[in-house]
C-alpha cells in the first residue's frame, strides 16, 4: 500500500525498482540486469524508497485513515443491511440505497 499511495512521491529509479520488485514479483538480480544496475544498487533503492515511504506515512497517517476509513464504512453497511431486512418500504430503500454507495466507494481500492 506504500508504493500505492506514495510511490509518486520516490524518484524514477527507486519508483521503478519497487515495481519491479514488490508488483513485478522480480529478484533483486533480475531487477539488477533489466536497469543495468547492480544488484547492490537495486537493494540501496528499495531500502531508501521504502524508508521515505514509510516517513511520509509517519507524518501524514494517510494509509492508516484509509484503513479506518473501511472498517468505518464495512459496519455501517453491515447496519444497513440488517435496517433493509427489519423493514419496508421508503426505508427500505434508504438502506438499499446507503449499502449500494458503500458498495461504490469500495471499488475505488
Amino acid at each position: 500500500m506504500l508504493l500505492d499511495f506514495y510511490g509518486e512521491l520516490l524518484t524514477d529509479k527507486q519508483r521503478e525498482c519497487c515495481d519491479l520488485h514488490y508488483n513485478e514479483d522480480l529478484s533483486l538480480s533480475e531487477i539488477a540486469e533489466q536497469l543495468g544496475i547492480s544488484r547492490q544498487g537495486v537493494w540501496d533503492n528499495i531500502r531508501r524508497a521504502e524508508s521515505a515511504m514509510q516517513d511520509i506515512e509517519e507524518k501524514t497517517g494517510l494509509i492508516r485513515r484509509f484503513e479506518e476509513t473501511r472498517q468505518t464504512l464495512k459496519k455501517i453497511a453491515a447496519q444497513a443491511e440488517e435496517i433493509e431486512g427489519l423493514t419496508e418500504g421508503r426505508p427500505q430503500e434508504i438502506a438499499r440505497g446507503i449499502r449500494r454507495e458503500i458498495d461504490r466507494i469500495e471499488e475505488w481500492d
